[in-house]
């Protein structure tokens, strides 16, 4: 097998596992894993796959990125606990906007029933869970719906969030680096992302540890830009104090 195949078929593996492990890639490939390590430093070289204790994990880009049903199965545990602790940040906000995505969607079930909230949010579901609650208000986001995410996007969702004032957004991204910012593959969910941020005068960034020095095709906010950030605590404690550095408390739950 050709390195180029070879590169594809350990890229292809994971995309759709959302992991590779080099003993397992060697074996089914039938090389040493010393191939595989050099494969997938070449793969890493190119922005495709992040490297990681004996394997790698595929990079979302504008190419590639993971639906809501690989997110609601990755990592449970962990997004369970950023999202309770993102819940108990909310203070006294009255309008809050929830992003697309499983971990924001956690967030939405966990914020409090026992008073008025008005929830601005572009995905689908996270409105659906919402909507049985007396309390809260729900305001969805119009526009294109993706496929993908079950989010709505393009000059709709834009219009409608630049007339608004709101007190706290809750936002993911795919890649989150002190280089770059905040990351998404597809420009037009980075522009939603970004008029979110403008419009709220309170931002948390949400997000598992895997999202940390990963750098996707579009930008959409700075690191500085947020008050908060809540990850797990597989996020080393150095590394976490080189984000608060840049601004924003990190919090490792």
């Amino acid at each position: 097998m050709q390195a180029e195949e070879r590169k594809r078929r350990i890229l292809a593996k994971a995309r759709a596992d959302g992991k590779v492990d080099v003993m397992e890639v060697a074996a089914e490939l039938a090389v040493a894993p010393e191939t595989v390590r050099r494969d997938l430093r070449a793969l890493g070289e190119h922005g495709l796959v992040r490297r990681t204790h004996g394997g790698a994990l595929p990079v979302e880009s504008a190419g590639f990125e993971t639906g809501l049903e690989f997110r609601s199965a990755s990592m449970v545990p962990e997004k369970r606990r950023i999202a309770r602790a993102a819940a108990d940040r909310l203070d006294d906000a009255e309008t809050v906007f929830i992003d697309e995505g499983f971990t924001p969607q956690l967030i939405a079930e966990a914020l409090p029933t026992t008073r008025p909230l008005t929830v601005i949010t572009a995905s689908l579901p996270t409105a659906a869970a919402l909507s049985t609650s007396p309390s809260t208000t729900v305001l969805l986001l119009g526009g294109r719906v993706r496929g993908r995410t079950l989010a709505t996007v393009d000059h709709w969702a834009l219009r409608m969030l630049a007339d608004m004032v709101i007190d706290l957004a809750y936002l993911g991204a795919n890649g989150i680096s002190r280089e770059h910012g905040l990351t998404t593959p597809d420009p037009v969910v980075s522009a939603v992302k970004a008029q979110a941020a403008q419009v709220s005068r309170r931002r948390i960034f949400v997000g598992v540890h895997t999202k940390f020095g990963v750098a996707s095709f579009s930008r959409f906010a700075a690191v500085s830009d947020f008050e908060a950030i809540i990850t797990d605590t597989t996020l080393t404690p150095a590394e976490a104090h080189r984000y608060a550095a840049l601004g924003p408390k990190v919090i490792r739950t």
